[in-house]
């Protein structure tokens, strides 16, 4: 590996923008060349972040000799294709979340990436924050004793469009995927692993898709996650872990910048802004693992991200809600 991790990015969207605009804060990271199916799109993004690459088909990307990484930033349901062209071509990859449109697809994705012997993340950025990091650390110290039960939310209110992403059942719409496995995946770390059993509820709206949910997950020992998320109702977009001997309180857990831990007559404030905008340090965590030769991330691992795809799998089992593509 090279000094500085050489960046493409694969889509254009704005999730695309914020990953570019992180890797100005990475110090070992640089952004070498963007792609779209659109050349007028490519070039306007390369101009605006400096990247002296700019392609017009996907292809031309995966066989660029100047990129060592890529980030797949397209729609759910091109995930996993995207990540196969890219890693059949020999590129380390970072998949922005949810890492597939389900569990099989999500499986294929990472028995091509071992087979290969790259490596391959998904693009859960929320884990590697500072906040988050803390949080972990307070867990793992037993600070807050055992961990009883977890209580998250992610909701917002969309306009009301069809054909928009969020709601369009052709684009992998709904909030179970575009929010709800923040929840999920936010679980899966504090708890340690999957949960036992399964229980959910959605209201599926006028495209088929589900425009808000609550899940029930319950792990060993009893211990219980509340999860809950809309793209049509807005909500605080806090987490709350209540342990035995205290509670650990994270507002806007998904892009958070503090943390505070309560125990008895203790109280712990964390506090650290994001030194670039928050999708640098998933970015440096890369880099990171492939200087130290590493194929996946010991804070995010493909067995756990599989695991993730199969609980959203049967939790959209439960509503009956299937994609057109499926």
């Amino acid at each position: 590996m090279k000094e500085k991790v050489r960046w493409g990015i694969l889509g254009l969207g704005s999730i695309a923008k914020q990953f570019a605009r992180g890797l100005v804060a990475t110090k070992d990271a640089e952004l070498v060349a963007v792609c779209s199916r659109s050349k007028e799109k490519a070039e306007a993004f390369g101009a605006e972040f400096n990247a002296p690459h700019r392609h017009a088909s996907y292809e031309a990307l995966v066989a660029d000799p100047e990129v060592d990484a890529i980030y797949v930033s397209t729609p759910h349901p091109y995930h996993a294709e995207n990540s196969l062209l890219c890693l059949r071509a020999g590129k380390e990859v970072l998949c922005e979340k949810p890492f597939a449109l389900n569990a099989r697809q999500a499986r294929e994705v990472i028995d091509c990436a071992r087979r290969r012997r790259l490596f391959l993340m998904e693009a859960m950025w929320t884990r590697f924050l500072p906040a988050i990091c803390q949080v972990r650390q307070w867990l793992a110290s037993g600070a807050i004793g055992e961990v009883r039960m977890l209580t998250a939310d992610f909701g917002f209110r969309a306009g009301w469009n069809p054909e928009s992403r969020l709601l369009n059942p052709h684009l992998g719409g709904g909030a179970l995927l575009d929010v709800g496995v923040y929840t999920v995946a936010f679980a899966y770390m504090v708890m340690g692993g999957a949960p036992k059993r399964i229980e959910s509820m959605a209201d599926i709206g006028k495209t088929g898709v589900d425009e808000q949910s609550a899940i029930l997950l319950g792990f060993e020992g009893g211990r219980l996650a509340l999860l809950s998320c809309a793209v049509r109702t807005g909500t605080p977009h806090s987490a709350r872990i209540d342990g035995t001997d205290g509670r650990i309180e994270v507002p806007r857990f998904w892009h958070t910048t503090e943390a505070t831990l309560t125990a008895g007559e203790r109280t712990e404030h964390f506090e650290q802004p994001h030194e670039g905008n928050g999708y640098n340090y998933e970015a440096a965590e890369v880099g990171r693992c492939l200087r130290a030769g590493k194929l996946e991330s010991d804070i995010m691992p493909l067995d756990e991200t599989l695991s993730i795809m199969q609980t959203l799998d049967t939790i959209r089992g439960q509503w009956g809600m299937r994609y057109p593509q499926e």
